[in-house]
């Protein structure tokens, strides 16, 4: 009885390990997943139904900004930060600021944030352009503001 109480016990651990690999992998294959927002802005709130910390983070003199809505002692909002500044210093229609949502509670609960970080785009109406779950793919996140921003002039 003792041997197959072991081997039950050795089962579950190791099932219990293989759930949480495949959870983990299908989060991570998540991460950083960009979603475009319909044209007529969906449910997401626009312009003056913008919470006003959001509000006041739109450059206006920026095309698109992108506003991160981030939570202390969270490591991929670092990450985020990083390559959203870089996105940013990069091009000059695109701003980048950080809301921190552990001050700003109603900012997470006015967009429907649910993790940290998020990352929304917004034009200079306060019109969502996108979101980003997790930590962004620099080239993606071009991409996907392209025809959001002045075109590039060829040399």
């Amino acid at each position: 009885m003792g041997g197959l109480t072991g081997l039950t016990s050795l089962l579950i651990t190791a099932s219990i390990l293989v759930i949480g690999l495949v959870i983990g992998a299908a989060l991570r294959s998540r991460d950083g997943t960009i979603t475009v927002t319909s044209p007529d802005g969906g449910a997401a709130p626009a312009g003056n139904e913008l919470p006003e910390a959001a509000r006041q983070a739109i450059d206006q003199e920026r095309r698109v900004t992108l506003v991160q809505l981030s939570s202390p002692g969270c490591a991929p909002c670092q990450q985020a930060r990083t390559r959203l500044a870089a996105v940013a210093e990069h091009s000059p229609d695109v701003a980048h600021t950080v809301i921190d949502i552990s001050e700003h509670p109603e900012v997470a609960s006015a967009l429907s944030v649910l993790r940290t970080p998020t990352t929304v785009a917004y034009d200079t109406s306060g019109t969502e352009i996108l979101r980003i779950a997790g930590v962004p793919d620099a080239d993606k996140l071009l991409g996907k503001l392209r025809p959001h921003l002045t075109p590039a002039t060829e040399l």
